[in-house]
């Protein structure tokens, strides 16, 4: 047994009490029952005892109650840390297909054998923010006999040019009198045929057509023949499906 007040274990019992010969200092044999009484320090200590068995008993189940609030709150951590990364997917695809390319899948060979029928094809929302369509770019665009659909086709006439087609041959009068004979190297394999026009294209606006040329409803038969710019929804830019290829 050692001093309660020094820490030195050299006690000296006298009696009822101890005595430390370092210190001094004097204790009471709290093991000593007066007339089987307890001493009142043992009594103390036995009160003491309980308590601390008692809190023993109880902090089990204060343990437990906090584990599964940590769990519960657990759970609900990761669920968030789950839901916050396809939340932000989400927002960033929508503002992507709003704000910066333009998906589709095109229903008709028109465009043959450029695009193939059933092709998916991703055009650039921002090709003409600062630019304007140039000649023989592919493009969607609000059809503009019912803008509720998008159609695919190929710049052919640009504002204030005129455009004729003689035995399929596509001609063009530029806006300073130069008259040329467009590309047809994208055309489909066959011979194009019929005449049509004089179209003379307005400002702002633009002449369509089809590569696949024989089989393609585009400016030639619209009612509305010219596609203003503001009804361009994007250049198309490249195919994904079911192969990957730039579309020029």
């Amino acid at each position: 047994m050692k001093c309660k007040k020094c820490g030195n274990d050299t006690l000296i019992k006298t009696g009822d009490w101890y005595k430390c010969a370092n210190c001094g200092a004097e204790f009471f044999d709290t093991e000593v029952q007066l007339g089987g009484i307890k001493s009142p320090t043992k009594e103390v200590e036995s009160i003491e005892q309980n308590e601390a068995q008692a809190e023993k008993i109880s902090q089990p189940e204060s343990s437990t109650a906090e584990k599964t609030d940590k769990k519960n709150k657990s759970k609900i951590r990761e669920a968030i840390d789950f839901c916050i990364p396809i939340a932000l997917a989400v927002v960033v695809a929508i503002i992507l297909k709003t704000f910066v390319f333009a998906n589709a899948v095109v229903p008709t060979g028109s465009m043959k054998n450029t695009i193939e029928e059933k092709d998916r094809i991703i055009a650039s929302r921002l090709a003409y923010i600062n630019d304007d369509p140039e000649r023989y770019d592919v493009v969607i665009f609000k059809y503009p006999d019912d803008e509720s659909q998008y159609f695919v086709k190929r710049v052919i006439g640009l504002p204030g040019e005129t455009v004729e087609i003689v035995k399929g041959i596509v001609y063009v009068t530029k806006t300073d009198g130069e008259m040329i004979q467009l590309d047809d190297s994208f055309v489909t394999n066959c011979t194009p045929t019929g005449n049509f026009g004089p179209y003379q294209v307005p400002e702002n606006c633009y002449f369509m057509m089809g590569d696949n040329r024989n089989s393609s409803w585009d400016s030639r038969y619209w009612n509305n023949k010219y596609v203003d710019k503001s009804k361009i929804i994007g250049q198309v830019k490249f195919r994904y499906y079911p192969n990957f290829s730039i579309i020029e």
